[in-house]
């Protein structure tokens, strides 16, 4: 009966051992990615036991490549590249290019020809967007200069690797497909003539989403909200995603990825588009978990085995290479040496579009199946040594903020000022700086600060209250202290950043935050430093309700009842 069901058993497989692996690894506090690739590892060729359909795990992994781009697509911002693009754009094509420079250093050290080379430095220059941007958010750095910088790096680095899948296959000849000994089977004529036609049917797909797909997609996406039907909404928006990289693929001949990543683009532009992302974020993981369960399939631990100088060189490149030159480009660009070291670690590792291409140049006998190895083996170790990494990082940053704090302490005589002092230094030095102490007991502490928890701070200050806020935007913080509030940035579910509230000393807790899970573990830890505090969280179903009792909370309060309740009121009260 198995054998009948091979996609029923392959979904089974892979998502149950990535969910056990993936667990894991989040257990062990490092990305869960390396638990998806050891997953597919587990039932691919290399090991014992159950293999799993390579064919079906393919076709599966092309839908997550699909989603994992519309999903690049969905959250690229302009706006954001354009802020940083002084120094986001040159440096990440200079590092970029640097890295594929090493890649073919070792390309040429193995045997491989100058197309092999290209496609594997190519893969080692671009980092995990996962990885980065988990790493940036657990720090609160992404609203800070140095997080802007690193994400508008990154999606330059990620434009770019959309733009090697689009010609990589056109220019295949010119770089050794074919050929033993990795020379060119095409003249320069036809390659010319194969780029040419490829880049004109870009530029067609590129005119027609532009110019029809700006019109027709949010107009689709309007009209089935207006249905008021979620399903058909999210339905919509899948058959956007699925359709404009089928069709890109079909008719024009370039990648799903580049069709997947417009659809994305052109609905970001939506009013709808954060709606859409949160409808269709649970497909989106489902599928990019099965992306790197297949390409954990295709590793094959011999390669690495027998060569071990290769692997110590690729991941030399991923983690020390890389760095080097980040650090040094940012420093060129007048930039703190903080931000610098911020964006060389955020960048020591590689991730998804190296997953990607790895197996485009596999397939276009550009690289051979050991190049493809080495990559998801160094990806494996890069990203299980990002997280030591940054904390090597947070302890550099906290003994210069101790140093500081000292020398501020016990001023030597005044010297004669050479310039403006860094502001990126000033502020790296203030946030490390132990946050304002809390005001005195009685006061009310408020997780989150968004529509919800500013209007409860808004009633709070009317009524003369003393409160102290908790809340991860960096931007609603400094908002918040020129008000005068007493706030603490961070994660309230951090018992280190709670305690900074004093809810031993506490009267309430308001728990503002929308996330009933997070929230949950915010009341939970409240609940045990203060059994007499009175905790008010809020909910949007009966389940949620159910747990945040449980877990402590004194009362809570679900949007959706307290609205009918309000209806109703106002009906009635004319009434009486």
């Amino acid at each position: 009966m198995i054998h009948a069901t091979p996609l029923i058993t392959i979904l089974v497989a892979g998502l149950g051992i990535a969910f056990i692996f993936g667990a894991i690894a989040h257990r062990l506090k490092v990305s869960p990615l390396v638990g998806y690739l050891l997953a597919g590892i587990v039932i691919g060729p290399a090991t014992p036991g159950y293999v799993a359909d390579q064919n079906l795990a393919s076709e599966l992994s092309e839908i997550g490549v699909i989603l994992l781009m519309f999903g690049v697509g969905l959250h690229f911002s302009l706006k954001d590249l354009l802020s940083v693009r002084a120094i986001a754009v040159p440096g990440a094509i200079v590092q970029i290019a640097f890295a594929t420079v090493l890649g073919i250093g070792i390309a040429h050290f193995a045997g491989w020809g100058l197309g092999g080379g290209i496609v594997f430095g190519l893969a080692l220059s671009v980092a995990s967007t996962v990885v980065l941007l988990r790493a940036m958010q657990d720090r609160r750095l992404i609203d800070t200069l140095r997080g802007r910088i690193a994400v508008g790096w990154l999606i330059v680095e990620d434009l770019a690797m959309v733009m090697a899948l689009v010609l990589l296959p056109a220019v295949a000849g010119a770089l050794g497909v074919g050929t033993a000994n990795g020379t060119p089977s095409l003249s320069l004529v036809d390659v010319g003539i194969s780029l040419g036609v490829t880049l004109a049917k870009v530029a067609a797909f590129i005119v027609l989403m532009l110019v029809v797909g700006r019109r027709v997609i949010p107009w689709l996406l309007h009209r089935m909200a207006s249905t008021g039907s979620r399903e058909l909404f999210r339905l919509a928006v899948l058959v956007i995603a699925l359709g404009v990289a089928f069709g890109s693929a079909t008719l024009f001949g370039v990648s799903f990825a580049l069709g997947a990543f417009f659809a994305g683009m052109v609905m970001n532009e939506s009013e709808l588009s954060g709606q859409a992302a949160q409808d269709t974020l649970p497909l989106r993981d489902a599928f990019a978990v099965l992306f790197f369960v297949s390409v954990g399939m295709l590793f094959n631990p011999s390669s690495v085995i027998e060569s071990p100088l290769l692997f110590v060189a690729t991941l030399l490149v991923i983690v020390f290479g890389k760095s080097v030159a980040a650090f040094g480009l940012v420093l060129m660009f007048g930039h703190s040496k903080a931000t610098a070291l911020t964006i060389a670690a955020s960048l020591a590792q590689i991730g998804e579009f190296s997953f990607i291409l790895a197996p485009l140049g596999v397939s276009l006998g550009l690289m051979p199946q050991q190049g493809q190895d080495l990559i998801l083996a160094a990806a494996i170790v890069s990203i299980l040594l990002n997280p030591f990494l940054f904390m090597l990082l947070d302890r550099y940053f906290l003994h210069d903020a101790s140093a500081s704090a000292s020398a501020a302490a016990d001023p030597p005589e005044p010297a004669p000022s050479s310039g403006a002092a860094d502001d990126e230094d000033e502020a790296a030095i203030a946030v490390a700086k132990p946050a304002p102490v809390a005001p005195a007991s009685g006061h009310a502490v408020v997780v989150g600060s968004g529509r919800v928890g500013a209007l409860i701070g808004e009633m709070l200050a009317e009524r003369e209250v003393r409160r102290v806020v908790i809340e991860e935007s960096e931007s609603v913080i400094e908002a918040l202290r020129g008000k005068g509030v007493s706030c603490h940035l961070g994660n309230a579910a951090d018992p280190e950043t709670l305690a900074l509230a004093d809810t031993i000393e506490a009267r309430w807790l308001f728990v503002a935050i929308p996330n009933a899970f997070e929230a949950g573990q915010v009341v939970e830890q409240a609940r045990k430093s203060n059994p007499d505090l009175q905790i008010i969280a809020r909910a949007h179903s009966d389940a949620e309700v159910e747990h945040l009792k449980a877990r402590g909370a004194s009362r809570v309060v679900m949007a959706e009842r307290e609205t009918a309740r309000g209806m109703i009121a106002e009906a009635l009260l004319p009434r009486l």
